[in-house]
């Protein structure tokens, strides 16, 4: 009589407990999910802030340029892409730097939501990406001048005949 009535306590537990908690507002399931609906339109202050958080989070490491060749990043064993290079990016989905940035990589800390919106993060994407403007462009080596053929001698006209 009693392990029926556990039973059946047991079961209402986990079937109106749930139903009667407050809902709470949809959780986004993934950083992707919440890159690809992120509304952000550049204005100035997502820019400005986009801006700060690199200078305090990741210049540190990522130079104050984008090159990558700080102390720190030399002192840690870390081998940074230079962004100044625009190839470095060319390759990148923003998707892949956006759950970078959100949940870290090896040595590098994740960037709470807390700290930096998903709108503060796409533009911190977009001024990472423009990080690369405005440098020169990569010297290549220079393709050497095609050298001219020699010229052919003319033929040498036979002398006038006299006739």
């Amino acid at each position: 009589m009693f392990k029926p009535f556990l039973l059946l306590s047991a079961v209402a537990i986990f079937v109106l407990v749930p139903a009667s908690a407050p809902a709470g507002p949809p959780q986004e399931k993934t950083p992707a999910a919440s890159a690809q609906r992120s509304s952000a339109k550049p204005s100035a202050q997502l820019q400005a802030k986009a801006k700060e958080i690199y200078q305090i989070d990741c210049a540190l490491c990522h130079g104050a340029n984008g090159d990558g060749k700080t102390d720190v990043a030399k002192d840690m064993g870390l081998s940074m892409a230079d962004w100044t290079d625009p190839k470095s990016l060319a390759g990148m989905q923003d998707q892949v730097l956006f759950d970078t940035i959100r949940n870290g990589k090896g040595k590098m800390p994740a960037e709470a939501e807390g700290r930096a919106s998903k709108d503060v993060v796409t533009n911190l994407i977009a001024y990472i990406r423009n990080l690369s403007k405005g440098q020169p462009a990569p010297a290549e080596a220079p393709t050497p001048a095609p050298t001219p053929a020699p010229a052919e001698s003319a033929p040498a006209t036979p002398p006038a005949s006299n006739n």
